[in-house]
C-alpha cells in the first residue's frame, strides 16, 4: 500500500509535470481598484497594475486598462510585489534528515569550497516550492552551507521548469562561515580570520601568477584551483562576500578583513549587529537578520533581540529580513518571511520599511533590482494581492504572480487539511 506522504509527493510531481506540460498564455491581467505599493515609489491609492506578456506594462492611479484584458478586482486590498527570501536553501535541502534530499553543502578541500555553485543541485520538483509560493514568496536567495567558505549563492524564481528556467542571476554571492571555529575544523577565531587572509591572500597571488601555477612553478595554496579561481572575483570586489556571523566582535574582524582587501561585504544572521550599527551603516554594509527570536542559541548571539532590524534601519544600515526564529526558516518554513517582517515592525521597524526588507532591498543587494524587488515599467511581474496588511498573520495572498503567470495549486499542506478536516473522531467532525 502506498503511504500517504509517497502519494502525496506523487500527486505534487503530477501537478507540476501538467504545468510544465501548458505554457503561460500571452495575455494582458488588470489588477484595479486596490492600494498599490510599488516599493520603488510611494504608494497608490485606487491603483491599477498592467501585465503584459510576463512583465509589468504600467502602475498608476489612472490607468487605461487595454481591450480584452483580464481584469482582477483589488478594491479594499493591497497589492505588492512579490517578497524575496533572502536567505534559502529551498530546493536544495528537502528533508534535513534524509541525506539524499540534502545538497546545501559541499566537502571542499579544508573546508574551502569556493567553487561550489549551489544552484546545480536545484530541484525544481520540490514540494516546498509551492507553500513559500502560496505566502507570496516569489523569489529567493538559495545559500550554501557548511565549511569555512561555503560557496556559491544564486537568485532564483519560483517557477516551473529547469534550474537554468528559474534563476535570476548566479553567482549573487560568496557565502563564508567565520562565527563558529570547530564547525569549520579550526581551533579559534583568530586561526578563522588568520586561515582566511591566508586564503585571499593566495587567491591575489594566483590570479597574478597563473602562468607559474600551471608550469607547477608556485608555492603551495591553501585551496584548489578551482577554488581560487572562484575567489577571484571576491577580491576584485565584483562578488560580495556574504559572511555568516553573530558575535560583534566577529562582526568587527570581519569588516577590517573586508577593508583590509577592499571586499564587498555583506552580514547574514548577525544577532549582536544593533551594537555597531552606525559603524554598519558608515561602511555602508547590508545586513540580513531576522526578527522572530530572542533567544541565544549559543555564546556567540547572548545580545540578540527582536529590536535588531529596527536599531539598524533606525541607524541607516541597509536591512533584508530572513528567518531567524527556528523551525527550518531557511527551507520548510520559507513561506514565514511575512510573519518575520510583521514581528519586525512589532519590535519598532517601520511598515515601510519592513515592505522594502522583503522586496526591493535584497534585490538591489545581490544586483537584480533590474528584475524584481519592485513594481515598476518593465520588470518581471512578481505581483502579490494581499486580502490585507501583508504582515498581519491571519492576511492571505490571495493571487501570486510570478512572470506573470498565477499559481493556485494545492499544496502538500492543503492536502493534509482535508484528509483531516473531517476524521471521525475529531473536533473536525460534523455534529450528527
Amino acid at each position: 500500500m502506498i503511504s500517504y506522504n509517497l502519494k502525496s509527493r506523487i500527486a505534487a510531481v503530477v501537478s507540476l509535470v501538467a504545468m510544465l506540460a501548458v505554457p503561460a498564455a500571452a495575455q494582458t491581467i488588470a489588477i484595479t481598484g486596490g492600494k498599490v505599493y510599488p516599493v520603488s515609489g510611494p504608494p497608490i491609492e485606487n491603483g491599477t497594475v498592467i501585465i503584459t506578456n510576463g512583465k509589468i506594462a504600467a502602475v498608476g492611479a489612472n490607468v487605461p486598462i487595454p481591450a480584452g484584458a483580464q481584469r482582477i478586482d483589488a478594491t479594499g486590498k493591497i497589492v505588492t510585489p512579490g517578497f524575496v527570501d533572502a536567505f534559502t536553501q529551498l530546493g536544495v535541502q528537502e528533508v534535513s534528515a534524509v541525506n539524499d534530499t540534502r545538497d546545501a553543502s559541499a566537502r571542499g578541500k579544508d573546508n574551502i569550497a569556493a567553487s561550489f555553485t549551489v544552484w546545480e543541485g536545484l530541484n525544481p520538483n520540490s514540494v516546498l516550492l509551492a507553500p513559500a509560493r502560496k505566502e507570496g514568496i516569489t523569489t529567493v536567495v538559495v545559500v550554501p552551507q557548511g565549511g569555512l567558505v561555503s560557496g556559491q549563492a544564486a537568485l532564483v524564481d519560483l517557477v516551473p521548469g529547469t534550474m537554468t528556467d528559474m534563476i535570476i542571476k548566479a553567482p549573487v554571492a560568496m557565502v563564508a562561515e567565520i562565527g563558529n571555529p570547530l564547525a569549520v575544523g579550526l581551533a579559534s577565531r583568530g586561526e578563522v580570520i588568520g586561515k582566511l587572509r591566508e586564503l585571499l591572500e593566495d587567491t591575489k597571488f594566483f590570479q597574478t601568477h597563473r602562468d607559474a601555477f600551471d608550469r607547477a612553478a608556485t608555492r603551495p595554496f591553501a585551496a584548489s584551483r578551482l577554488d581560487l579561481q572562484a575567489l577571484i572575483p571576491v577580491v576584485e570586489g565584483r562578488l560580495p562576500l556574504l559572511v555568516s556571523v553573530n558575535r560583534v566582535s566577529d562582526i568587527d574582524a570581519a569588516m577590517r578583513l573586508a577593508r583590509d582587501y577592499n571586499i564587498k561585504l555583506m552580514i547574514s544572521s548577525a544577532a549582536e549587529a544593533w551594537m555597531m550599527a552606525d559603524k554598519l551603516a558608515a561602511a555602508r554594509i547590508p545586513v540580513l537578520t531576522g526578527a522572530m527570536n530572542n533567544i541565544p542559541d549559543g555564546f556567540a548571539s547572548l545580545g540578540q533581540r527582536q529590536e535588531n532590524a529596527s536599531l539598524l534601519r533606525k541607524a541607516g544600515v541597509q536591512v533584508a529580513l530572513i528567518g531567524n526564529g527556528g523551525g527550518d526558516e531557511e527551507a520548510f518554513n520559507v513561506r514565514n518571511l511575512k510573519v518575520e517582517a510583521g514581528n519586525a515592525v512589532s519590535y519598532g521597524m517601520t511598515w515601510d520599511d519592513a515592505l522594502r526588507a522583503v522586496t526591493l532591498a535584497p534585490a538591489e543587494f545581490f544586483g537584480a533590482a533590474d528584475r524584481v524587488g519592485s513594481l515598476r515599467l518593465g520588470l518581471e511581474a512578481n505581483v502579490v494581492i494581499w486580502s490585507g496588511d501583508p504582515f498581519e498573520f491571519t492576511t492571505r495572498a490571495e493571487h501570486v504572480f510570478v512572470r506573470g503567470r498565477e499559481y493556485n495549486e494545492k499544496t502538500r499542506q492543503d492536502q493534509l487539511i482535508e484528509r483531516y478536516r473531517t476524521l471521525p473522531g475529531t473536533h473536525n467532525t460534523p455534529p450528527q
